[in-house]
């Protein structure tokens, strides 16, 4: 379990980041046509997994922006918007804000937030994910994990494009 806080109280999470230089645990998301995802799907390929907790707030909204107006210009990697929205709203927001480079995937249907460790427990957030950012690499290693200490903060963006 890891402590973050949002607005200054603490906040659990279900259990902790994948450790840099393991295998990153397999996972099942929902993409906008309700079609199970998985880490498989980007075989080859680097991920940049930019866990939110939901889409429809101004930093999730923003940090989705600008790993949007970054991921034009990542070789060989794919950027997945990762959050507890519905896939449908995920689309309309993406839609709505021209986001074309990122790919939006929900936890609905899916363990994925219980894998990773971002789950939040105990409080009126429960069931959304924390800020996150982990980067694995063309054979699924993980090489870059950041918990963002305080969920309303935006992630080092530098710290984790500078990995790639």
């Amino acid at each position: 379990m890891a402590t973050i806080t949002f607005q200054g109280k603490p906040l659990n999470t279900c259990g902790e980041l994948p450790a840099v230089g393991s295998k990153a645990p397999d996972f099942t998301l929902v993409n906008g046509k309700l079609k199970d995802i998985n880490l498989a799907s980007y075989a080859g390929k680097r991920k940049v997994l930019n866990i939110v907790p939901s889409l429809d707030t101004p930093t999730c909204a923003a940090s989705a922006r600008k790993f949007n107006e970054k991921a034009a210009h990542l070789y060989n990697t794919v950027v997945l918007v990762i959050s507890a929205d519905l896939p449908f709203a995920q689309c309309r927001f993406c839609e709505i804000e021209g986001l074309k480079e990122v790919i939006p995937l929900s936890t609905f249907r899916s363990s994925f937030a219980e894998d990773y460790g971002v789950n939040l427990i105990g409080t009126i957030l429960a069931g959304l994910t924390a800020r996150a950012i982990i980067i694995i690499d063309e054979q699924d290693q993980v090489i870059y994990t950041q918990l963002v200490s305080e969920l309303a903060n935006e992630p080092d963006y530098e710290s984790a494009l500078a990995v790639l």
